[in-house]
């Protein structure tokens, strides 16, 4: 069930992702708010960004028994503990952005995956 919640919270991630690789005003939600609307040279970036984001959904869904592993449970875990601790650095870093839609938005999304992540990797 928390995998589920991981998921489910960082499926919220990708999606406000991709709107903003698709050149929606939400620019303000990472990145400290620096741009409303990303510049099209940093969208090839958050590219990068969501295919990792993708690979996650899918550690994070293997870990919790839903899908199967691709790697072995070992790998799998070890990369889940990764992507925690990214979630938890992610979410002190939104937590001090100059952002308030970040600071406001972001922060909960990531300290829930960040849980999550550390939840379901550990058991």
């Amino acid at each position: 069930m928390v995998a589920v919640i991981g998921a489910s919270t960082f499926l919220i991630v990708i999606v406000l992702s991709i709107l903003i690789i698709c050149g929606l005003p939400l620019g303000e939600l990472t990145m400290g708010g620096q741009f409303k609307v990303f510049p099209k040279k940093l969208r090839i970036i958050l590219v990068t960004q969501l295919i990792l984001q993708m690979f996650f959904e899918v550690i994070i869904l293997q870990m919790g028994g839903f899908i199967p592993l691709w790697f072995s449970g070992n790998i799998t875990k070890i990369i889940g503990i990764i992507m925690a601790i990214y979630l938890s650095l992610n979410t002190v870093m939104n937590f001090i952005s100059k952002s308030k839609k970040e600071k406001y938005i972001m922060t909960p999304l990531s300290l829930i995956s960040a849980i999550c992540f550390w939840i379901t990797a550990l058991k």
